[in-house]
């Protein structure tokens, strides 16, 4: 019964589809043919409101291009106006600078013409002139007895004669002033630093003479077949000299320092009375030491003498081994401890670095204690040694500087190289061989007497001035004071002196006549 039910439910739903799916459809295309015609009513209407807007839209802008049309004219229009007036302007401009020109042109032509005839005119009184000075010039020549040329050159030896007059006077008025100013100042420092810090002179030997109790004494010290001396000298590095002096031997050595320990160890060995080869060992080693302490002394003396801190003990023992070396009879450890002393007063009164002089100038001969070993000037052994135990470049440059291989840059360099020549140049500093001294006046002589007009030089005190006599008629008094300059120049050029050479030219001019 249920399922008779469902069949007939089914089919009658079914059924209602079937019959209702046709009238759908209908009603469907009903409503749409009317939404169609509604469209296309409204559509119509819209292409009709386009077509009036933009005809409107059209007029509107022809109706602007019109007036922006004859805008535009009308600006065209006005610019070509003003263009043409200004066209006008500029024309008339250039028609009044082209009168201008024409104007001008006939004014310059007018003056080449004027100036044309003035040239003329100066050619022809240029000619005149010469004529004239021609004329001139002969009647001169006649009046006068000079030609031209001869006149010329005595105006010439008129003005050079004034010339020399006055740079004479200018010459003398300047060194005159300079002395004023410089000369009173430097001689009272000159004179402290030399009366303050004068050395004990000392000769210069290259010898020691060793006194002996006995002349039977030289053959024990020369030994069985010369062993004995041999082995001293190979040891010390020193010559014995044996010869006929009485109760002497001479030890010869340009080596200070081993010089001193051949004669210490000879002296010892002679006090001792036992000489023999390992006892001159002994001597010689205890000698050694003996040298060794002294040298360590004397450089420590140096050092607290002079106030210098924190040198190298290789520079103080340097400085030590000075104490056995002269120069030109100068000790050269008194030199250069009097040097530290004059550059270091020097340098206070100038306001410089009074510590850096004063230990320049200490060192500046450090190098002479090993002159004798090594190669090289002491110069260049000093600063070699002073560079390698870390010095100071400006104490460096003062060496180096000093004798003057290097021009002085620093003013401790100035300082040390004075100090050094007024302590070498102080009298009694050093003494000259007989040779070398007749020699350096014989030069000086020589130098100064080969001048004209010069009629006799001679050289007085001790070489350090120098009188030169001239003939009166053929110097005047202004040529004297040239001729002094010239002198001196060449003497600083040509002659190594000690200190200063003054140059004294003396003229004397006398009158004589006899009453009858």
């Amino acid at each position: 019964m249920n399922t008779t039910g469902y069949i007939v439910a089914a089919v009658a739903a079914i059924i209602a589809l079937l019959i209702g799916f046709p009238l759908g459809i209908r009603y469907r295309k009903k409503v749409a043919e009317k939404e169609i015609s509604s469209a296309e009513e409204e559509a119509t209407r819209i292409i009709n409101e386009a077509i009036k807007s933009s005809e409107n839209k059209k007029r509107e802008a022809l109706l602007e291009a019109k007036e922006e049309i004859l805008k535009s004219r009308s600006e065209y229009e006005k610019e070509v106006k003003e263009r043409r007036a200004d066209l006008q302007k500029q024309e008339r401009r250039l028609q009044q600078k082209e009168e201008n020109i024409d104007h001008k042109t006939e004014m310059i032509e007018k003056k080449e013409e004027a100036l044309a005839d003035k040239h003329a005119a100066i050619d022809k009184e240029a000619e005149e002139i010469k004529l004239v000075k021609r004329s001139q010039t002969e009647m001169l020549e006649r009046i006068s007895g000079f030609t031209a040329e001869e006149a010329k050159n005595y105006l010439i030896s008129q003005v050079e004669s004034d010339v020399t007059h006055e740079t004479a006077v200018k010459i003398k008025e300047i060194e005159a002033r300079a002395k004023e100013e410089s000369d009173t100042r430097a001689r009272e420092i000159v004179a402290t630093a030399i009366q303050r810090c004068a050395a004990d002179h000392v000769a210069e030997i290259t010898v020691s003479v060793v006194p002996l109790p006995n002349d039977e004494m030289k053959g024990r010290i020369i030994g069985r077949e010369g062993r004995n001396i041999r082995t001293l000298e190979t040891l010390t590095g020193a010559d014995l000299i044996i010869d006929d002096t009485p109760e002497a031997i001479t030890v010869s050595c340009f080596e200070p320092v081993r010089r001193e320990v051949a004669r210490l160890a000879l002296e010892k060995l002679i006090a001792d009375g036992r000489i023999h080869p390992t006892h001159i060992e002994e001597m010689v080693e205890k000698a050694r030491r003996e040298v060794d302490a002294v040298i360590r002394s004397e450089g420590e003396r140096a050092v607290l003498e002079t106030g210098i801190r924190g040198l190298h003990p290789e520079l103080q023992k340097l400085l030590g081994r000075l104490h056995y070396r002269t120069s030109y009879g100068q000790n050269v450890l008194q030199h250069s401890i009097e040097v530290s002393h004059i550059a270091g007063m020097m340098a206070a009164e100038l306001g410089a670095d009074v510590y850096a002089a004063k230990r320049a100038g200490l060192l500046h001969d450090i190098g002479k204690a090993v002159d004798h070993e090594m190669e090289g000037t002491h110069v260049a052994l000093g600063v070699e040694f002073a560079r390698k135990y870390k010095e100071k470049e400006d104490i460096i440059h003062a060496i180096q500087a000093h004798h003057g291989d290097v021009e002085c840059k620093t003013v401790v360099a100035c300082l040390v190289q004075a100090a050094d020549a007024i302590s070498a140049a102080r009298p009694g500093a050093r003494r000259e061989n007989l040779e070398n001294y007749i020699k350096r006046l014989q030069k000086l002589e020589e130098i100064t007497g080969t001048y004209p007009g010069v009629e006799k030089s001679y050289a007085i005190q001790a070489g350090r001035e120098v009188r030169v006599m001239v003939k009166p008629e053929q110097v005047s008094e202004d040529e004297m004071v040239l001729l002094a300059r010239e002198l001196a120049k060449r003497i600083e050029n040509e002659l190594e002196y000690p200190g200063q050479i003054k140059v004294h030219v003396l003229r004397e001019t006398k009158g004589v006549e006899y009453a009858k």
